[in-house]
């Protein structure tokens, strides 16, 4: 009996939204369509912002970073949608690992990114004189590469210690793919190191970054305080608005998924459990959906972009 409960896990059961039939169906037409729209904006972003000549800058480039990291940060969602119409809902240590992998990476990399991208707003901004020597190649290449460096690092760290972790005891994980706290904690030992590794680099990868942002938009907002006309003020502020509105989705929706106060009665709630995993997969696939249409509608460079693109396309047939 005692050889049996340490019996080695081979694959998790993906518990999804397998209590309601109803809601996969529905949720695999929405995703997909949604699917379709990320692997489109962010695709046309990637290649305006590489084919453009004049959106060789600074700002562009992390752009393109930003959509190349959107499209692959959706690399769970093929699977989560065969899940939905399949009976066989589970997946192998081994693609759960690489699963738990691409969302650490993709999700750490673009945190430090939008802190990135905030200073380059606030340089841009504030010290406008300076922008082409601060903001050079020379230094915004290595800012990006130093952003997937860390999301790969972090991510190759937390994901080797958690498959190390034996897993003997209950193989069904309460979500739509292998989300890693959720798969540590399915393990047959102490998990009180892994824990406490997680809070360091989340507090390190998620609020340093956020700690920049606010930095550089409090010396943005005062700044532009100093600006007499309104219409500079405007045109200030456009600058960055769209910067701004991404970090408010992506920020506020992973405060509300993890800071939300929960009691016995949530706790113990299958419908409001169920809640809780679907702004999960808001987060995983409405964010990378909305970014390049946020990107797309509030910059003038990149609707004109768009349009000198569409307009060689038909000369040239």
């Amino acid at each position: 009996m005692e050889w049996e409960n340490q019996t080695v896990l081979v694959e998790f059961f993906l518990k999804g939204l397998s209590g309601y039939p109803r809601l996969e169906l529905l949720f695999f037409v929405l995703i997909l369509i949604m699917y379709v729209f990320i692997l489109l904006g962010n695709g046309a972003l990637i290649l305006i912002s590489t084919l453009d000549s004049h959106l060789h800058m600074p700002v562009y480039f992390f752009l393109g970073n930003l959509s190349f990291l959107d499209v692959y940060t959706t690399t769970s969602i093929p699977s989560t949608l065969v899940s939905f119409l399949s009976e066989r809902k589970t997946i192998s240590i081994s693609g759960c690992a690489v699963q738990m992998f691409l969302g650490l990476a993709m999700g750490t990399t673009e945190r430090v990114l939008l802190g990135v991208m905030g200073f380059d707003c606030y340089v841009v901004i504030c010290n406008p004189l300076r922008y082409p020597m601060i903001m050079s190649k020379n230094s915004y290449v290595p800012m990006a590469t130093g952003s997937w460096f860390a999301g790969i690092v972090n991510s190759a760290v937390q994901t080797v210690f958690v498959v190390q972790l034996p897993f003997c005891r209950n193989n069904s994980i309460n979500h739509f793919s292998c989300e890693i706290l959720a798969a540590m904690k399915l393990a047959c030992a102490d998990i009180s190191g892994n824990e406490f590794i997680m809070l360091i680099v989340t507090t390190l990868f998620t609020l340093m970054p956020l700690l920049l942002i606010v930095i550089s938009y409090s010396l943005f907002i005062s700044s532009i305080l100093k600006v007499h006309s309104s219409e500079g003020r405007s045109k200030a502020f456009s600058t960055c608005s769209a910067h701004l509105t991404v970090v408010i989705i992506s920020y506020g929706t992973i405060l509300f998924m993890y800071m939300k106060p929960k009691s016995k009665e949530t706790l113990s709630s299958n419908d409001l459990d169920a809640t809780d995993k679907l702004i999960s997969m808001f987060y995983g696939v409405m964010t990378p959906m909305v970014n390049p249409l946020i990107y797309s509608l509030r910059n003038k460079n990149v609707k004109e972009s768009v349009k000198l693109l569409l307009m060689k396309r038909f000369i040239s047939k």
